[in-house]
């Protein structure tokens, strides 16, 4: 009996695969093969450690979309050498399952905030469900997305327009990396106007007058060396994280003046601060530490709070008080004293003078308030 012949297995022009990397991660890839010439194309997908059942679930999302874009890229490779021009074809993606993808995406480069794309994720699917597609993501779904500030309550009662903000902006950053990735050509969000969009709130700085410093000053404190680090950052802006890090090999003396290199805790960026003399008489002796020693013997962040709102209290200040109203301070203080805002920036370490503006409207304020002080004291 002649022997029946296996039919041979059809060989893909296209085929996906993964790269194992580092992180246990892997990264999804097309290997086209095509008339003798290999060429790959890199998806920025990736296939994250089956830890549990939600890891499971996002990597079969993950799949899927990957095989639909090398059935797509087959479908173009096998038209394009017919001769057959097909017409664009926007994404069919939807958007739960990029939100999924864009998720997976953050983690796997170790970003923080993936409980707000989660909830961002819930908003999107009570607001529009989970059919809509990535085409579907246009200038009026986006305008519609308002819908943060009046429908969502997810306590009974709606939420501030600070966390509307947030939620707003996982979307806004998710459709510009829909749009790295190809997904999507532009990000609708892009077309809304200045005032159809959810804008942060300026928030309010609480900082300490001249005279509250000087309260401080001669009310005693039980843990000295908080009060003294509360006191520097007051005149050389330093975050907590910054001075808690400080040791003494960051502080040196450049032609007789003192300065700071510190590599900021929030930014990475060196910074090159001098210091005044005010800044420097809170400074501690360095006695026998070493350069490697920190200048501050600091207890936690959270503790530090703590006991510096009975200091405040007995010092007359009726204010929110925590630790960054000394970097609030420090910069109002600047301003006030006629610093100009690109110095004042570069000495809080901003990577960009905006971020220092909300300083400056505190400051006009003030010249408001002083200007309004002669007002009914003559007639």
């Amino acid at each position: 009996m002649a022997r029946v012949k296996k039919p041979s297995k059809i060989k893909e022009p296209i085929r996906l695969r993964m790269k194992p990397l580092n992180n246990g991660s892997k990264s999804l890839y097309l290997d086209i093969y095509r008339n003798g010439k290999r060429s790959y194309e890199y998806l920025k997908m990736y296939i994250i450690p089956e830890v549990d059942d939600n890891a499971r679930k996002q990597n079969i999302v993950t799949m899927t979309a990957a095989n639909a874009i090398k059935s797509k890229r087959i479908i173009e490779m096998t038209n394009g050498e017919a001769g057959i021009k097909m017409p664009d074809e926007k994404p069919k993606m939807l958007l739960s399952e990029w939100m999924q993808q864009y998720m997976a995406n953050q983690e796997n480069k170790g970003k923080k905030g993936l409980h707000q794309i989660k909830v961002a994720m819930q908003i999107l699917k009570d607001y529009a469900g989970e059919q809509v597609t990535m085409e579907g993501v246009d200038k009026t779904f986006c305008k519609g997305y308002d819908y943060l500030l009046t429908e969502y309550q997810p306590m009974g009662k709606p939420i501030s327009r600070f966390t509307a903000q947030n939620y707003y902006r996982v979307l806004n950053c998710a459709l510009n990396a829909a749009v790295r990735a190809d997904i999507i050509k532009v990000n609708p969000m892009n077309k809304l106007d200045n005032s159809e969009k959810i804008r942060r709130p300026d928030s309010k700085r609480e900082y300490m007058t001249i005279e509250e410093i000087r309260s401080l000053i001669a009310t005693p404190m039980e843990y000295s060396a908080v009060k003294n680090a509360y006191l520097f950052s007051c005149f050389c802006g330093l975050r907590i994280s910054d001075i808690i890090g400080l040791k003494w090999k960051n502080v040196y003396i450049d032609n007789g003046q003192y300065r700071l290199e510190v590599v900021m805790q929030k930014t990475k960026e060196p910074t090159y601060l001098p210091l005044s003399q005010e800044a420097l008489r809170w400074l501690p002796d360095r006695g026998e530490k070493t350069a490697e020693d920190h200048v501050f013997d600091l207890p936690s962040p959270t503790y530090i709070n703590v006991i510096l709102k009975p200091w405040a209290k007995a010092a007359g200040i009726d204010k929110h008080f925590t630790f960054h109203t000394a970097r609030h301070t420090f910069a109002t203080m600047m301003l006030t004293l006629g610093a100009d805002l690109y110095t004042t920036s570069k000495l809080l370490g901003h990577a960009d003078v905006k971020m220092t503006q909300v300083y400056a409207k505190i400051v006009n304020r003030k010249k408001d308030e002083a200007v309004n002080l002669v007002n009914g004291l003559f007639g």
